[in-house]
């Protein structure tokens, strides 16, 4: 008898164990809100965090009643989430996409915080802006390749300085040097183009820390692509590195070259270590205030670590894709009620893998 109660307690010990443990390797944290935009902006897109600590987020000019006009929208928030100021970009479209200093042009000139490159995503442009003034002028024109034209979507920077933007609709990674001009196709391939929904392709671009693998996301196919890096500065050929991220969209890469990928169909943070494996998914949705504020993460498009490390910021875009004259998705009557739009934040540190796999 006393060894059947022995067996008895050891099984349920062991079938605690296998249901609570690897539960825990997928214990989120929390998306909380970092910030409210001011009334009447709409979904923010683009962020990153400058060498001063602070946050630069663009807005894409799309609410739940569809586009919106005026003048693109720089917004600068201090790490404490209060609002620095509000700027408008001169000549700019109303719909802007990817931001980020060029950390190699530092200089008195630009306060130290290097030349900031925004995505006009409306004209097809990349624009070398001001960040306290809005002043622009216009440091790329991406050609025309399709009849689709360009959707100027992420961009990043090689150890030179050299500037990487992805082409959504014509499938190319776009490459200039530190002072712009005309651009060169650094890579061309179906893998950066997509049939699927949100019908955009490459994306978030990032390289890692060696920089000989850029990595991509192509959103309407839901995959994250890899493109080797050759000796010469030249392209290898693109593979799938990994499948099945819902929407994956902006990346941003850590110290240990692992990718947190944002994807915006499943409201979620996708962590995947540099093998491939995903190793954690943090944030979740969690409805919509009375405020009409998402709480969590809703449609979320661009991530970036603040300085520290310790935390991630993500716009929440909140787009109803039915105001771009798509089908719904599960989220778009969700999306239709927020109008007051968000910048959450996450707690970097990741939950511990029962196979101790946790970086």
């Amino acid at each position: 008898m006393k060894k059947r109660l022995i067996g008895t307690a050891l099984a349920a010990s062991l079938l605690l164990v296998a249901t609570v443990v690897p539960a825990k390797a997928w214990d989120r944290e929390h998306a909380r809100t970092f910030a409210v935009l001011p009334a009447g902006s709409s979904g923010p897109e683009g962020l990153t965090v400058g060498a001063d600590g602070n946050i630069y987020v663009t807005t894409f000019g799309f609410n739940s009643a569809g586009a919106v006009t005026g003048t693109g929208q720089l917004f600068v928030y201090a790490p404490s989430g209060k609002l620095l100021r509000q700027v408008a970009i001169a000549g700019s479209s109303v719909h802007l996409l990817g931001l980020a200093f060029n950390p190699t042009t530092r200089g008195p000139q630009n306060g130290n915080l290097g030349d900031l490159i925004v995505l006009d995503f409306g004209t097809g442009k990349a624009l070398k802006v001001n960040p306290v003034t809005g002043a622009a002028s216009v440091f790329m024109t991406a050609p025309v390749l399709t009849a689709a034209g360009p959707g100027l979507n992420g961009l990043t920077f090689d150890r030179l300085g050299n500037v990487y933007i992805s082409d959504s609709f014509q499938g190319v990674i776009w490459k200039t040097g530190p002072a712009g001009g005309t651009p060169t196709q650094w890579v061309n391939d179906p893998l950066l183009t997509t049939t699927g929904t949100p019908p955009f392709g490459a994306n978030g671009i990032e390289f890692n820390h060696t920089g000989d693998t850029a990595f991509i996301a192509n959103t309407g196919d839901d995959t994250v692509i890899s493109v080797p890096v050759l000796a010469d500065g030249t392209a290898g050929k693109p593979a799938v590195f990994v499948n099945s991220i819902n929407g994956a969209d902006g990346i941003a890469i850590d110290a240990h070259d692992n990718l947190w990928v944002a994807a915006n169909q499943a409201d979620e943070m996708v962590v995947v270590n540099p093998q491939g494996k995903a190793i954690a998914k943090l944030g979740d949705f969690d409805g919509v205030t009375d405020k009409g504020e998402p709480n969590g993460l809703l449609f979320p498009a661009s991530p970036a670590f603040s300085l520290d490390g310790k935390y991630l910021y993500v716009t929440n875009l909140a787009l109803d894709i039915t105001v771009l004259g798509l089908p719904q998705a599960v989220d778009s009557q969700w999306a239709h009620l927020v109008n007051h739009y968000t910048i959450a934040r996450i707690p970097t540190r990741l939950p511990a893998l029962p196979d101790g796999d946790d970086d």
